[in-house]
């Protein structure tokens, strides 16, 4: 059975490395942004994780919502607390997020059995 979690990051990177070699301005300006936006500040890490977490469920981007879980998942957040971000995110977001909701759930899961 394919890793879920070796895959996508795996893609990631590839295409992350396409993307970076054309040596765009505003490509590498964004991914800079994007990584400064994550670091410690006023709010801690863990908070703009399930911040950057509950936004990308909202967009209904499984890609962002992966990303976003292996971030928490790597600073030891809770299942717990995973789940209330993402429940808050449902309310939000409408029954039209729940099939990223379940793909949230699978990728969760996989990042326990990796672990």
């Amino acid at each position: 059975m394919p890793n879920i979690v070796d895959e996508f990051n795996e893609y990631r990177s590839k295409m992350n490395e396409k993307l970076l070699e054309d040596n765009n301005k505003i490509i590498k300006r964004i991914f800079n942004l994007d990584t400064n936006a994550f670091t410690e500040g006023a709010l801690p890490k863990k908070t703009k994780e399930l911040l950057g977490l509950g936004n990308s469920l909202v967009l209904r981007c499984d890609d962002c919502v992966r990303y976003h879980l292996e971030a928490c998942h790597k600073l030891n957040i809770t299942k717990e607390e995973v789940v209330e971000a993402l429940s808050v995110s449902l309310l939000i977001g409408g029954t039209i997020v729940i099939p990223h909701l379940r793909r949230a759930y699978e990728y969760w899961e996989a990042l326990e059995n990796n672990a």
